[in-house]
């Protein structure tokens, strides 16, 4: 893995998948601000508010680089690929994806209970001028399959195994993936301010073994019980190393 510049943003990527990149990363002289919505609000209110609080901070729409969203329930892959189609379209009119490179970093999970009724927005991240020498930066989400092989279901790790073993295997490899989306960007589990993992299913047994022994909590682990987006995912992670958050 290797990282590109995004200097309308003021930061860096590393390439993943059309809908979104593997992760972000401030260029000098910019950071990064975290927005998290009290209440999770609709996708297209979300993207309203952040051009608006995006603007107010004299910062262009380019430098829109990470978010983080809601859905109803687990997609199909036809019905994942339909939704990132949609999710583009305001994308491209800010100027970001291209039709082909999206720069932008997401996770995009679905919680188990109290779910939102439609897509909707958690929290999104955009740059700022910054004289922070510490690096910014967000690693996408990833649940416990390789992208970019053509499908999911041929690829998930364990495939159908929600057995204990299973489970922490999973975990392995996404955070395995965590590591390998740091790397690319010049950073490690030092630098992270926040880990968040995504289940419905116990993470306890391997806890303190596979992710506090590794070093992934320098922050603790914030755990929701959501699940991955796409179905038979189950186990996503995600982490940021972000000095400046806002609820709003």
């Amino acid at each position: 893995m290797t990282s590109i510049e995004f200097k309308p943003g003021g930061y860096q990527f590393v390439p993943g998948v059309f809908q979104y990149s593997a992760g972000v990363a401030a260029l000098a002289g910019y950071g990064m601000r975290r927005v998290q919505f009290h209440r999770r609000i609709p996708l297209a209110d979300g993207f309203a508010q952040a051009e608006r609080i995006i603007k107010e901070a004299g910062r262009p729409l380019t430098s829109f680089c990470a978010c983080e969203l809601r859905s109803p329930g687990q997609f199909s892959e036809d019905g994942f690929q339909r939704f990132n189609e949609h999710y583009v379209d305001t994308l491209s009119r800010w100027g970001i994806f291209d039709g082909e490179t999206n720069p932008v970093a997401r996770s995009n999970v679905c919680p188990e209970v109290n779910g939102p009724t439609e897509p909707s927005f958690h929290a999104f991240t955009f740059t700022v001028q910054s004289d922070e020498a510490r690096p910014s930066f967000v690693i996408a989400g990833s649940g416990e399959c390789p992208e970019g092989l053509g499908n999911y279901h041929d690829n998930i790790v364990r495939r159908g195994d929600l057995s204990a073993e299973g489970i922490h295997e999973k975990a392995r490899f996404v955070l395995g993936e965590m590591e390998r989306r740091q790397k690319a960007l010049g950073v490690g589990w030092e630098n992270v301010t926040a880990t968040q993992v995504y289940t419905v299913h116990d993470i306890y047994p391997f806890l303190a073994s596979e992710i506090v022994a590794r070093g992934a909590t320098p922050a603790g682990v914030t755990w929701h019980f959501d699940r991955p987006p796409v179905v038979e995912l189950e186990y996503e992670m995600d982490c940021r190393g972000v000095f400046e958050e806002l609820i709003v």
